[in-house]
């Protein structure tokens, strides 16, 4: 039994999955341009501790685990598995973003989480961890330390929780 024609291509390619990939890209080449940047440009690594705001600090942080440095993996082969991790996750969200019965947010949401985890994965490969620079504190307490792909991250994931909520109200407010 052989399937509809396009029907194998529907988990590759979805109505929005144009706007998830331009999203995702963009993400990627802002978060590694900004990393170059600081690295390669400004020297961020010998400069130490930047003070910005009384709230903000440059600094940078090779961060060889994941959030709130989780999972340490020392080794460049621990490394390449979170990288692995990263694309792994990557292609589910694309497969989810191309067979979900996607809308513009979630699109723009998942273009976000792909591209910062694609972000983040590079660096593993390239630096043996992931570059991060930006230090919130406020009264003596730090926060992690994190970067642009971290932010998207946050930001994407952020939406889509508010998507679904706004979705299921919507759902839940449909006459029966």
């Amino acid at each position: 039994m052989s399937e509809p024609k396009g029907a194998a291509r529907a988990w590759i390619w979805g109505p929005y999955s144009g706007l998830g990939l331009i999203v995702s890209l963009a993400t990627l080449v802002l978060d590694q341009a900004h990393k170059w940047w600081m690295l390669h440009v400004w020297g961020m690594a010998d400069r130490g501790r930047v003070e910005v705001t009384p709230f903000l600090d440059l600094v940078y942080v090779k961060n060889i685990g994941i959030s709130y440095s989780l999972f340490d993996q020392a080794s460049y082969r621990g490394q390449l598995m979170l990288a692995a991790f990263g694309v792994a996750a990557t292609f589910a969200l694309w497969v989810w973003l191309a067979r979900g019965g996607a809308n513009w947010l979630m699109a723009v949401c998942l273009g976000l989480i792909m591209g910062g985890a694609l972000g983040n994965a590079i660096d593993r490969v390239a630096l043996g961890g992931v570059a991060d620079f930006f230090s919130l504190h406020a009264f003596g307490f730090y926060w992690y330390v994190f970067n642009l792909a971290d932010v998207a991250i946050v930001a994407g994931v952020a939406a889509l929780l508010y998507d679904s909520l706004l979705t299921s109200r919507k759902d839940a407010a449909k006459p029966l």
